[in-house]
């Protein structure tokens, strides 16, 4: 039997990169995937996973958005049964800028996706997982919310309110059967990070600019942090 056998399973920021592959695993391991992006993107994975034989639907939402968060583990419930699995992987880079360059719409709208975003998720996941009897929760942070230099002080401040969101999380469903679990990936090639590629690759050819960031030298494709989160069940 494989691991995921009709099991309810919600994926945010699934049309594309690291969400994508995270739903295609789970898809291809027996889960029932609802496909949530704010893109077309959504639909195209859903549409790849059931040419391959899975089960998959595709919703269109805002992950920080509360009415739209609801609105997906209700799909979940309605289509599936219930939900078993929510992994909060949406999320946006905010660019670059340095923290003087930052402006408060910039802050404020990077919160509200990377660490509202992952809280909406546990709030209206957990309720439902626990109806289950057990399940998982798992938050996608970042290397950047660990040490510096690894994002901007937008995207890394979201990334630490998000590795300290999954531990209060854990504490607070202990004794509920509902595990969390933050994933922080290294840098890995999706479209949300493909500028900081290109820049490697010019880079490589000689055509930078020497004003241009320097981006991290360990990197892993846009599938190679997906297949990890399958293993958190």
């Amino acid at each position: 039997m494989a691991r995921f056998t009709d099991k309810s399973i919600i994926v945010t920021g699934a049309g594309s990169g690291i969400g994508r592959a995270a739903a295609t695993l789970f898809a291809a391991e027996g889960g029932r995937v609802i496909v949530a992006d704010v893109t077309d993107g959504a639909e195209e994975t859903a549409k790849a996973i059931r040419a391959g034989g899975g089960v998959a639907e595709a919703i269109r939402i805002d992950a920080g958005s509360e009415a739209d968060v609801e609105k997906a583990v209700a799909l979940a419930c309605d289509r599936y049964g219930g939900l078993d699995v929510m992994f909060a992987n949406a999320g946006i880079s905010g660019g670059m800028a340095n923290i003087f360059d930052t402006s408060v719409d910039l802050i404020t709208e990077v919160l509200r996706v990377n660490l509202i975003g992952p809280f909406l998720a546990v709030k209206h996941a957990a309720p439902r997982i626990a109806e289950r009897g057990k399940g998982a929760i798992i938050l996608t942070a970042s290397v950047a919310g660990i040490r510096s230099g690894a994002g901007s002080p937008a995207y890394s401040a979201s990334k630490a309110g998000v590795i300290n969101l999954a531990k209060v999380s854990a504490q607070q469903l202990s004794g509920s059967n509902v595990r969390v679990n933050a994933i922080c990936p290294g840098l890995t090639e999706t479209g949300m990070t493909r500028p900081t590629f290109d820049y490697a690759r010019r880079r490589e050819d000689g055509s930078a600019r020497a004003s241009e960031p320097a981006p991290s030298r360990r990197a892993a494709g846009g599938t190679g942090e997906g297949g990890a989160v399958p293993r958190l069940r």
